[in-house]
Parts: C-alpha cells; structure tokens; sequence
C-alpha cells in the first residue's frame, strides 16, 4: 500500500499545475501550489501516508459534515430537513441564485455555503462563543484529536470578507430558516471553515463515518442513520457541482474543501484524507480527485 501511495502521488504530482490555490480569502493564497498529500486509514489502525500529508491546512467545506451531524444530534433529522434540503444544485458552491429564484426559499442541501450557514444556525447555545465550543468539541471529539485548533489568521480573512456568505444568512433570516441570531450563525461558520487539520486528521473523520459513526474505542458517538446521511449527501453533493462526476470517477463518498481537502470514505474498510490546494474552477483538488479515481481503480473500491 506504501508503495501504491507513493507512485500515485508522483503520477499525479503533474496536475497541480493545472490548478490554482483560493485566493478570495487572504492566507489561503500562500499555500503551495506544488503540494500533494494522501493518508489512508483502515479498521486495524494501520495507517499509509505519502507526500504532503503532515502539512496543515483549514477544513474548510469539510467542516459541514461535521456540523451536520451535530446539528442533527441536536435537533433531529426531521428538524433539519425542513429547514435545508438534500438535493444537490447544480450551481457553485457559493451561489445565491436559486434561494430567490427557486419555488421552495430554503438552501438545496446542507454541503452549499447556504446550507452549511443554515446548518450553523442550529447549534445549541447560549451565543456563538458556546456554539463554536460545542462544535469544536464534537470535531475533536471524532477526529480522536484533542490538539484540533482554529487558524485565527484564516478565521479573520473569511470575517472581513464573507460578505456573500453574510447576504445569504439574512436572506435566510428573513425566509424564517434562520431562527436565531444571524451574526451567531455566520461566526461558527467561519470559525468552522478555519480549523487547521492535516491529511490524516481528515482520514480519521472518514475512517469515523466508514465505521457508521464509531471511533476507534468501539464507542458509538452517532448513529448509523446519521452516518449514513452523511455519506449519502457527500456522494451527491459532496464535491459540488462536480459530483456527479466524481461519482463515476472515484465511486466513494467525497467531500472536498477550498483549502485543498479531500476526505474520502470506504463504507466498512477505509478513512482517506488527501491534501492538493490546487484547485479546479469549481473548487476541488486538482491533482487530489485525479488520487483518488487512481487509487479507487487499483483498489476496486467504488460502491458502484
């Protein structure tokens, strides 16, 4: 496997160049280019890294799988649900377009910027300090890692220029799909998006859900159902509107973020966390995607 991993990451190594790193949020723009990164964790603790895979980077997108499990731990998935959807769009990550213009005022699905804002909302609380500790909590709590810590230098840079982000929050307020204080909403949602993780951090998260929702105590943290939903909008709205296409390409359960994440999962077997902050116009890992599809094909792991 160390082998296979390593070969990979040099094939594909070449495809960064084809990309471009984020640079709409400051910092994020002085990653390099050149990195790639992938860790692979199993069900017997064996753990294959190659490339970049210890250099940090923020969650980003990634985070909303977090979130959406806690939301629904908080609240039930019935709750949710009537307040986001789960069908995925179409359109890019960050669009406003279709909360005016489609029939139904509330966000596609809980993996698009409205979504995840929307998500935010429903965290338990007394205010955003106590809604982002939970969360951080529960992150920590399932990546079995209690170092995780947000990046202050990124959570400024996404503050001072989220200002789409913020315009889709009050049209949700004013919708009645936010039900509490926007700006509490919009905090935890940055503050979300700047959590540093590593390649493996993000493997463990997948290696949490491939194990419908234990950690590796055998300690059932969510449940089966919640695990599944989960994959099951990463499958269809996890990479954006590239999903589909990375549902023929690698045939496993993607979520991507715009700080070069990708977590993987093999239901019953595998975490993967890979790292490429090259990115394509629709704000996937370049060279990250062109991995995994290899490693899916070697590996025969598609669900497909």
């Amino acid at each position: 496997m160390q082998d296979l991993l390593s070969k990979l990451i040099k094939k594909n190594l070449p495809f960064t160049k084809d990309g471009n790193v984020a640079n709409y949020i400051p910092e994020l723009d002085k990653a390099k280019k050149d990195a790639l990164g992938i860790c692979i964790i199993d069900n017997e603790g064996n753990q294959y890294c190659a490339g970049d895979c210890d250099t940090k980077f923020t969650v980003q997108s990634i985070s909303k799988i977090v979130t959406l499990m806690l939301a629904i731990l908080d609240n039930g998935e019935e709750y949710v649900f009537s307040k986001v959807g789960m069908e995925p769009t179409g359109d890019p990550f960050n669009s406003i377009r279709k909360l005016e213009t489609s029939r139904r005022k509330k966000p596609y699905n809980p993996m698009i910027n409205a979504g995840a804002i929307a998500v935010c909302s429903m965290i338990k609380g007394s205010d955003a300090r106590e809604k982002f500790h939970r969360l951080l909590d529960f992150f920590r709590l399932i990546s079995e890692d209690e170092t995780l810590d947000v990046n202050y230098k990124i959570y400024c840079g996404e503050s001072e220029t989220g200002n789409r982000n913020r315009s889709m929050g009050y049209f949700l307020k004013g919708e009645g799909i936010i039900e509490g204080d926007v700006e509490d909403a919009l905090t935890v949602y940055f503050k979300q998006c700047s959590i540093e993780v590593t390649a493996y951090t993000i493997a463990k998260i997948g290696l949490f859900l491939a194990n419908n929702g234990k950690l590796s105590t055998g300690e059932q943290v969510v449940t089966p159902r919640i695990a599944t939903i989960v994959k099951t909008l990463m499958v269809t709205c996890g990479t954006y509107d590239s999903s589909g296409e990375v549902a023929v390409r690698v045939g496993i359960p993607c979520k991507s973020g715009v700080g070069g994440g990708v977590v993987a999962v093999v239901p019953g077997r595998l975490g993967i966390g890979v790292y490429g902050p090259s990115l394509d116009p629709r704000g996937n890992s370049i060279a990250g995607l062109h991995v995994l599809e290899d490693l899916s094909n070697e590996l025969k792991l598609s669900i497909f």
